[in-house]
């Protein structure tokens, strides 16, 4: 049975966010308001945790799991060859609404998908989700919204999608809206955007002149 919490209350928060810790390291699913939408949530290292995540979404290893971070810091132990622009990005735009594909770290011992060796991470401007991403570490997220159907700006949207695949549902309230993350590559010498979101090319541009669009 699925357990909700409401992150609006403080006690119930405190006990949500505790909940949630515990249910990601017994590598169980958790629901988390980010600053886009709600995301679905697993332990990034768990290859079973991130399989029972894509099953839960309907969605196959050919759109591998994202992953966010708590903290900049995170990502000196996650990827390598990263340009020094890619830290500019990092420090114009974290927290907030820009995922970087980036070469992953080759001893990482996880499964997020076909990757190809990259891995795309962000780190959310939500407190709800960096005090679980702080207190557990990498966890792999997505849109948890079943596959086709629309990403959820609330708790209740997602769990009527989710049910009880999911084991803890943090409750922040509406998310701030559901326009999705930018996302730029950054494995080759000059950034290129492949999706453009909740930022635009000329504010990325304002960073890394030189940025390129994908086709």
């Amino acid at each position: 049975m699925a357990r909700r919490y409401d992150c609006n209350d403080a006690t119930d928060r405190t006990t949500g966010l505790r909940e949630a810790a515990s249910a990601v390291r017994r590598g169980e699913l958790v629901v988390l308001p980010t600053d886009t939408v709600y995301g679905i949530g697993a332990d990034a290292f768990s290859s079973e945790a991130v399989a029972d995540l894509l099953d839960a979404k309907g969605r196959g290893r050919n759109m591998p799991t994202p992953v966010l971070i708590g903290s900049p810091n995170t990502l000196h132990g996650l990827v390598t060859d990263f340009s020094e622009q890619a830290w500019e990005l990092v420090d114009a735009f974290w927290p907030g609404a820009l995922t970087l594909v980036a070469k992953h770290q080759p001893s990482l011992q996880w499964d997020l998908g076909d990757t190809r060796g990259t891995v795309a991470v962000r780190m959310p401007l939500h407190p709800v989700a960096i005090e679980l991403l702080t207190e557990v570490g990498p966890m792999g997220v997505s849109s948890a919204n079943l596959t086709g159907h629309p990403s959820p700006e609330t708790c209740d949207a997602a769990q009527e999608m989710l049910g009880d695949s999911v084991s803890v549902y943090l409750d922040g309230g509406p998310t701030p809206g559901i326009v999705p993350s930018s996302i730029v590559d950054v494995t080759g010498k000059i950034p290129v955007l492949l999706r453009a979101g909740a930022l635009s090319v000329e504010e990325l541009r304002k960073v890394v002149p030189d940025l390129e669009v994908a086709n």
